[in-house]
């Protein structure tokens, strides 16, 4: 009988995380594995999800980058009510098959505003004559807490309660000690991975990025100030005179904002919506402007295109910028902070990134496929 595995994956303003757990879905299915993906919020369309059973649980987001609040995908604050019947969807879910791997993404490393929901899910998970495995998927980089109590708060909450704990980073690039300082009593537990994504895909005809200043910025939920500098720099460039920009606009972004960006943009921008060939766009590219966020960064790495990193950093926000930092510092980019972030300093930010030399990626890929190994082999080691 094959394995069942439940993924339960929560993204709130950007689509990394779902982007992540569905990576490694698809790479415990093509093991042989029966995957479940539990998703708290809408999947987007770019996201090839083939192969999975798609669960979606009650849709929540964050209304902005402070993540102090919980909102439905209409924008109407959560009450008591709508979280019980998150978690009796998440359980019921759960319930529904005998799982032999639970997998959460993030948590309990972030998203501890779904505590309320995870903890009943890893308690019945527990509860069962025959648990499952209980894993965890984290990027590379986790966001720094101002109450160390908090970061406490994880470890304790992952030696209760998990197997396994999965970074999906190469630890000769970023260990888990740079951005989490309980990493020593959670060390039994990690398993390096590689980072997720930068798969191959099939060769296209297509001319487009071709030497192109490639601007981009994921989903787009947080990406204003970005998008509005990106669309005025391009004359103030003095290296980019015969180059065009192509600015992708992602699906988080209504229809009448795309608008108004299209209509803004200066001569020798292209506007459009994000698209599914954005890895080999920036093969093809001179150059990309993007925040600093796990699969925009791996997308540059793996296309060794010099980079501009405006990392997000709002309320307090420290991962991107660290992620960004380290770049630069193996003369991957140009970091320019979104604080100061103007036309002029963009445009000044691109002229000298163009100077940076084209690399191939020097950071260990495959971190979908090395999770799927890894969690078949603890559920042998179990078994056995």
């Amino acid at each position: 009988m094959s394995p069942k595995a439940f993924i339960h994956v929560q993204h709130l303003l950007g689509t990394g995380h779902v982007v992540r757990a569905a990576a490694i879905g698809k790479a415990l299915v093509s093991l042989g594995v029966e995957v479940t993906l539990a998703s708290g919020n809408r999947i987007p369309p770019t996201l090839d999800t083939s192969g999975l059973e798609i669960i979606e649980l009650p849709a929540c987001k964050s209304p902005d980058a402070g993540f102090k609040r919980l909102v439905t995908v209409a924008d109407e604050d959560i009450d008591d009510e709508w979280k019980s019947a998150r978690v009796n969807a998440s359980i019921q879910a759960f319930d529904a098959q005998d799982y032999d791997l639970l997998l959460t993404e993030t948590y309990p490393f972030g998203r501890r505003q779904l505590d309320f929901e995870l903890t009943p899910l890893l308690d019945t998970a527990r509860a069962r004559s025959k648990p499952p495995l209980i894993a965890t998927s984290i990027r590379d980089i986790l966001v720094r807490k101002k109450e160390l109590w908090k970061e406490r708060w994880m470890a304790d909450q992952a030696l209760k309660y998990y197997d396994r704990i999965l970074v999906h980073a190469d630890p000769g690039f970023i260990r888990l000690e740079d951005s989490f300082p309980f990493a020593d009593d959670v060390a039994e537990l990690v398993r390096y991975t590689g980072y997720v994504g930068g798969a191959p895909r099939p060769p296209s005809d297509s001319r487009d990025g071709e030497d192109e200043v490639i601007i981009s910025c994921g989903g787009g939920a947080v990406a204003e100030n970005l998008l509005s500098a990106a669309l005025d720099a391009r004359p103030l460039s003095r290296r980019t005179e015969d180059t065009s920009w192509r600015v992708l606009i992602g699906h988080d972004i209504s229809e009448d904002a795309f608008g108004i960006y299209r209509q803004s943009a200066s001569e020798g921008v292209i506007v459009e919506r994000a698209r599914r060939d954005f890895p080999e766009l920036l093969k093809r590219a001179r150059l990309s402007v993007s925040q600093a966020g796990y699969n925009t960064v791996l997308d540059v790495l793996v296309a060794g295109v010099p980079a501009v990193f405006v990392p997000f950093a709002q309320a307090n926000e420290t991962e991107q910028t660290q992620r960004a930092e380290a770049l630069a510092r193996h003369g991957r980019a140009i970091v320019t902070p979104e604080a100061a972030l103007t036309p002029e300093r963009l445009a000044a930010a691109i002229d000298d990134a163009l100077a940076l030399p084209r690399a191939s990626h020097e950071v260990t890929l495959g971190g979908a496929e090395k999770s799927a190994a890894i969690l078949l082999e603890d559920l042998k080691e179990r078994s056995a």
